[in-house]
């Protein structure tokens, strides 16, 4: 149950890979090449969980280091340096599997509450995407499994677009400026909804943003709410983004 009403937000700004498109199960669906010439008990193979936090650790630091980088470049370089520490780094370059990694973004799938979910929310509240991809890369999905919603967002910024990626607080404050001069939307008026705790709440509570969890599950790379308590923004939570909604049309019914 919400922790401050529904009612005191006009906008919501949206994480979209975790928490409206199942990334976690495309990641792991897009590592089988790499995965099934793995030995049966080796740790990336026999366990998802490792091979998502292993995949997030290489993202983080590879975003760090290349900030300007297009997503689509990320993903691929982050499947290189996997299968180089399995061994097969050779084969992931020279097979294309790498670059291959690198487009899958538009193949992933929406959770299936998502597109539904949207535009009940729209109903209510302004939607903005902010999303650590590249234009293309969220073009495929707005023209993909986003398809049914793509009507629904009054805006999308993008990390090629800011120059950073997320967690950086450049992308909370462009967030927060776009939403100011283009859509008349103050700081306060806002609520940023994510799966993610170390990549959207706590950079959204460091620059003074509330926030909405969404629990997607399974979660691996979103984060434990246990251990982040402290220093993330949660003034709502919700399991899906469906019962966000139901939510919303009860308050704003009322």
């Amino acid at each position: 149950m919400p922790s401050s009403s529904l009612r005191d937000y006009q906008c919501l700004t949206l994480d979209c890979y975790g928490t409206l498109i199942d990334w976690e199960n495309g990641f792991i669906e897009a590592f089988q090449p790499l995965t099934s010439r793995l030995d049966t008990f080796h740790p990336l193979r026999k366990d998802p969980g490792t091979l998502l936090k292993r995949y997030s650790a290489h993202e983080v630091a590879i975003q760090a280091q290349f900030p300007t980088l297009k997503y689509s470049a990320i993903l691929a370089k982050v499947y290189e340096r996997i299968a180089a520490e399995c061994g097969l780094g050779e084969i992931a370059t020279s097979t294309g599997e790498s670059a291959a990694f690198g487009a899958i973004i538009g193949a992933w799938r929406s959770f299936p509450d998502t597109v539904e979910a949207l535009w009940r929310l729209k109903r209510h509240f302004k939607l903005v995407i902010l999303s650590n991809v590249d234009r293309a890369s969220f073009a495929a999905t707005l023209a993909g499994p986003l398809s049914g919603a793509a009507a629904a967002f009054d805006a999308v910024y993008v990390a090629e677009d800011i120059g950073s990626y997320k967690p950086d607080l450049r992308n909370f404050a462009y967030l927060i400026d776009h939403c100011k001069n283009e859509l008349h939307i103050a700081k306060e008026q806002i609520l940023h909804t994510a799966y993610s705790l170390p990549a959207d709440l706590k950079p959204a509570k460091e620059i003074g943003l509330r926030g909405c969890l969404i629990e997607r599950y399974p979660n691996i790379m979103g984060g434990d709410l246990e251990a982040m308590k402290d220093v993330v923004a949660v003034d709502c939570r919700f399991g899906t983004l469906s019962e966000m909604a139901d939510e919303a049309d009860r308050v704003f019914a009322s």
